[in-house]
């Protein structure tokens, strides 16, 4: 069996708090009514609905639940709103569902940086769009002063660093990155500030979002988000701790650097070892039964140096042994310890051959 505290890759999916399950699975037995029928199943579904609709509200500091609309994930919502914004600019820090779309969408630019600074658009743009936290990295990304539109990937953010929404109008977030289910996310939209759909059908969430609502998968993500907030304090203190581990004993090999910044999720800790190749020693670590990984799960088993990386001036010898150990509450000052150690003697063992 697997032992999840032998799980670091918690920055590409978590494991479902028990206490989430145990909320959901009525909602997959019993209480299994549509929640847009008008009897007395669909009436408990959209309550039930409703209740997880305002603690996802909570979580990231919305004012009116309301302005939550639940989507498929943060690559929905991200979609949604740059979609349907008209032109904009996003930051070259993002997940590669917004990269994709400033790739192929005319409407798509990039905004200039220097270093974690980034920089205002060069051309007139509706919108721009710069996240949270940084998923490779957990570097925190701040926003440059904008009078138009602007929208927030805040998926490694939410639950995990403060979330303020001043000055935004658009906000992403996924429940499978704070230990709710696959499968579900949210967008938040500030009133007043609507998008046309890009699911039509039905006419569910209010006419913007169609489909059949996945009932149990929104009330773990709603359980997942109150858990979240009310355990917060103690899982940053924890996770801290075990970052502060694994940063203790990687800092003895030689040829390493931490790509920390100066504002920085305890969530996520980046590595690059100069001369190595990450992918290789994620093999290496899986082989011993730990579970990291070379950057973004979304962009795993590219050949390319991540896109991230270049924007930063990172060098190609040193871009490709980078490595992402991300932490969560499952994991323990034993395991962090003894990860590292086996990350330590996979690295300096792969650099005798070199």
């Amino acid at each position: 069996m697997l032992e999840p505290v032998r799980y670091f890759d918690n920055g590409a999916t978590t494991r479902i708090d028990p206490r989430v399950l145990e909320e959901m699975m009525p909602w997959l037995r019993e209480d299994f009514g549509n929640a847009s029928s008008m009897h007395i199943w669909g009436r408990k579904a959209m309550a039930a609905v409703d209740e997880a609709r305002e603690r996802c509200a909570t979580l990231i500091g919305a004012e009116d639940p309301e302005e939550i609309f639940f989507t498929s994930g943060a690559t929905e919502s991200n979609n949604w709103v740059l979609q349907r914004c008209g032109s904009f600019a996003a930051s070259p820090f993002e997940h590669s569902s917004v990269r994709a779309l400033v790739e192929e969408l005319p409407e798509g630019h990039r905004l200039p940086n220097s270093g974690w600074s980034v920089g205002t658009p060069e051309q007139s743009v509706d919108l721009i769009s710069v996240m949270a936290v940084n998923s490779e990295m957990g570097c925190i990304v701040s926003r440059p002063k904008f009078s138009g539109l602007v929208h927030s990937d805040v998926t490694q953010g939410a639950g995990k660093v403060p979330i303020s929404l001043e000055g935004i109008d658009y906000a992403s977030f996924s429940s499978h990155k704070m230990s709710g289910p696959k499968g579900v996310g949210g967008l938040y939209m500030k009133s007043g500030r609507e998008l046309e759909p890009l699911i039509y059908g039905g006419g569910q969430e209010r006419g913007l979002r169609s489909g059949t609502l996945n009932v149990s998968g929104i009330i773990g993500f709603g359980a997942a988000a109150k858990l979240a907030h009310d355990d917060f304090e103690s899982n940053r203190a924890h996770v801290s701790e075990l970052r502060n581990i694994v940063k203790q004993e990687l800092a003895q090999v030689p040829d390493v650097r931490c790509n920390d910044h100066v504002d920085q999720s305890p969530f996520t800790l980046s590595l690059s070892f100069y001369k190595l190749v990450g992918e290789t020693l994620v093999i290496e670590m899986d082989a011993r039964g730990w579970a990291i990984s070379a950057g973004s799960a979304c962009s795993s088993g590219s050949q390319t140096v991540s896109p991230v990386l270049v924007s930063l001036g990172i060098t190609d010898d040193w871009a490709r042994g980078t490595v992402r150990m991300s932490f969560s509450k499952w994991n323990t000052k034993e395991s962090a310890a003894a990860m590292a150690k086996d990350l330590a003697e996979c690295a300096r063992r792969l650099q005798s051959l070199n």
